[in-house]
């Protein structure tokens, strides 16, 4: 039998909790330790609908990026948000877990997961941890053949899921493109790291008007690199979960699916 406990020891191998954030919030939420675990749905965010995915496919696990309790709450009243999916979770028997930052930053996590569907290779921390070069934030590698910028962003839209948000570009887009930054989730807080690995693309999510503003103007200073891709967080987090289901299929010897819904908040773009 395969315990809840075992599938943590297993995503805790992979994605050390010592790598999260300070404020962050990962691990177990729902459930118990010692309940068996036939058949975990992997998602990036634990949605009611995602519940309901996961009940409909007979699953007793949830493993998520997006942790369900990130900020205090005061209640878990069924009539609320996070009160409806604790108690969907508790009335149908399935357990919740996730690996928020410590995914981020463990070295076969949702960074690397983003750059090995982009074509990235040899890719490092773009902002490695002072104790394990090999672990960190983001990650900067090359690309096999050097591509316009345009290609990239195609290559981008076609790989990533789709979503209203859609592929953001800022730069010239007959410009070549061979070093690739990419970080998942919010990345304009590593704007300065990506121009400083001499990265000619940076990929990521939330680019905020100021920051992009400012890096494309220190760009244009210089040669205009790097050029900015902006995609929905949702999508650029997406990739980790069928990199994670495979192994935790692996390692702990059960049946993993990767959720087929777009729980990206934007529906529609005019």
């Amino acid at each position: 039998m395969t315990s809840v406990a075992d599938v943590m020891d297993a995503l805790e191998s992979r994605f050390p909790l010592d790598l999260a954030e300070d404020w962050d919030v990962n691990g177990l939420t729902v459930g118990r330790p010692e309940a068996e675990v036939t058949r975990a749905l992997f998602a990036v965010d634990p949605t009611l609908a995602v519940v309901q995915e996961a009940i409909d496919a007979g699953c007793d696990l949830i493993v998520t990026h997006h942790p369900l309790l990130l900020r205090g709450v005061s209640t878990v009243n069924a009539g609320t948000p996070k009160g409806a999916v604790i108690h969907a979770l508790i009335e149908h028997g399935i357990a919740l877990y996730n690996a928020h930052t410590n995914a981020d930053a463990a070295g076969s996590g949702v960074a690397e997961a983003l750059a090995e569907v982009l074509g990235v290779t040899g890719g490092l921390p773009l902002v490695p941890l002072h104790a394990d070069a090999e672990q960190g934030t983001g990650r900067v590698g090359r690309l096999d053949t050097a591509v316009t910028l345009r290609e990239f962003a195609e290559r981008a839209a076609a790989v990533l899921p789709r979503t209203a948000h859609g592929v953001r570009v800022a730069g010239d887009l007959d410009g070549i493109v061979r070093t690739v930054a990419v970080v998942g989730g919010s990345g304009d807080s590593f704007l300065a790291a990506a121009r400083a690995a001499g990265a000619d693309v940076y990929l990521t999510a939330d680019l905020r008007h100021h920051p992009a503003s400012d890096a494309r103007e220190a760009a244009l200073l210089g040669d205009g690199r790097p050029y900015l891709v902006d995609v929905a967080h949702y999508a650029s987090e997406w990739t980790w979960l069928e990199a994670a289901a495979e192994y935790l299929g692996d390692a702990a010897g059960i049946d993993t699916i990767v959720s087929t819904l777009n729980t990206d908040p934007w529906t529609a773009r005019f």
